[in-house]
């Protein structure tokens, strides 16, 4: 959420009453929000250039009237997490500190706080007030009498500048999610042009994506590949499945879709769908700098998830190791929702029988490590083997 949808606090600290009320009547004009809400409807429905005006952030102002009394709403907005953005501390305030003691104060325990001295007097000179205070991006010195205007603008400025400063953290990671929701949007609609070709896949690439998910994590928590899987590896696998079959798209329909067996013909092209895909995903990264894209380990997956743990796999013979994990993971969970999926060439075996195929597969088709991950997880496989779910109803484990 941006800073202009908050609520800023301010903190007045003077001794003088006045000045309190001329800050307030500044920054707080008695314009009701009905009628500012109004007007904003209005000029949005018909166009009034005349009720378009500036809107003014909306200000809580407190008020102290000593630097003591100031310290101590300080501290109790700060046990609130309510914290002020900016305070505005009058220099001479007696019999009280002054302006420069009570800043000293007020950072001791909030160093964030924005600060504004508010002097009609030369009580210090600006080497003397640094000396005390230190340079810093956190004050300004303002003279009065005060100009509405500047007061406008330095609260303005100032709070929307704390609000960056102290959620910059929290507003690249939100901004980040962002993009990575429409990129894996965009990625999952790229996958689905393959396999949205064999209308019996269904939900594939949701069970297939969550089944990698499942397994991965069982490997990481208990199996020797677990220094291998951290959270970037979960997170790179989780949004790379979905591309493992695109290079179907070069596949014709003649054989994609042919309800009976394939020749010898038809199987080597079928098989070529691996070169096709990880050559596209290829491209597609050829400007990437980043070592850890998800899309590097798109291209191993769409290129090595036909490869089998006995080096009698395809298009590159690798067995074991040489087969990389997330590969080696997206081969085995593809198999089990084939099996587990009604198809153009066959039906649906139960996610028992499956079970049992793959476990006859160890050290064979499969990883044996990985084997023993799925037995391991595979309560959480069969819930969603056996359900007709949704991408928002799958919940993982």
């Amino acid at each position: 959420m941006k800073f202009s949808d908050q609520t800023r606090r301010i903190l007045v600290i003077d001794d003088n009453e006045k000045i309190h009320n001329d800050i307030k009547e500044i920054l707080c004009p008695k314009i009701s929000s009905c009628s500012s809400k109004k007007n904003q409807a209005k000029a949005a429905l018909f166009g009034d250039n005349e009720t378009n005006t500036f809107v003014m952030p909306e200000y809580i102002i407190d008020s102290a009237f000593q630097g003591q009394d100031g310290l101590e709403q300080l501290k109790k907005s700060l046990s609130e997490n309510k914290p002020y953005s900016l305070a505005f501390v009058d220099m001479r305030m007696p019999p009280g500190w002054d302006g420069l003691e009570t800043i000293q104060h007020l950072w001791q325990h909030d160093s964030r706080l924005q600060v504004v001295i508010c002097t009609a007097y030369s009580d210090y000179s600006w080497q003397e007030t640094i000396s005390k205070l230190g340079q810093n991006d956190r004050l300004l010195i303002l003279k009065k009498p005060f100009d509405p205007t500047e007061i406008r603008q330095i609260a303005l400025a100032l709070t929307e500048k704390w609000f960056v400063v102290n959620h910059l953290d929290s507003m690249v990671k939100e901004r980040t999610e962002q993009i990575s929701r429409t990129q894996d949007a965009a990625v999952f609609a790229l996958a689905n042009l393959a396999e949205s070709r064999d209308p019996e896949t269904g939900e594939h690439l949701i069970r297939l994506r969550s089944y990698c998910d499942i397994i991965a994590r069982q490997l990481r928590d208990n199996s020797e590949y677990s220094d291998q899987i951290d959270d970037l590896f979960l997170d790179n696998l989780y949004r790379s499945t979905p591309l493992h079959d695109i290079g179907k798209v070069g596949i014709p329909d003649s054989i994609l879709l042919k309800p009976g067996g394939l020749t010898d013909h038809e199987f080597n092209l079928m098989k070529e769908h691996v070169i096709i895909g990880a050559k596209a995903l290829e491209k597609t990264i050829r400007n990437e700098k980043s070592s850890e894209s998800f899309l590097k380990m798109a291209v191993d997956i769409a290129r090595y998830h036909h490869e089998r743990y006995n080096g009698q796999g395809y298009m590159a013979g690798l067995q074991g190791n040489e087969i990389p994990l997330a590969a080696r993971i997206t081969a085995l969970a593809d198999v089990f929702d084939a099996l587990t999926s009604v198809r153009v060439y066959k039906a649906a075996f139960q996610p028992e029988v499956a079970k049992s195929m793959i476990n006859e597969e160890s050290g064979k088709h499969f990883d044996p490590v990985i084997v023993t991950a799925f037995l391991d997880s595979y309560e959480h496989l069969y819930k969603i083997a056996v359900e007709d779910v949704k991408e928002t109803e799958i919940q993982l484990a």
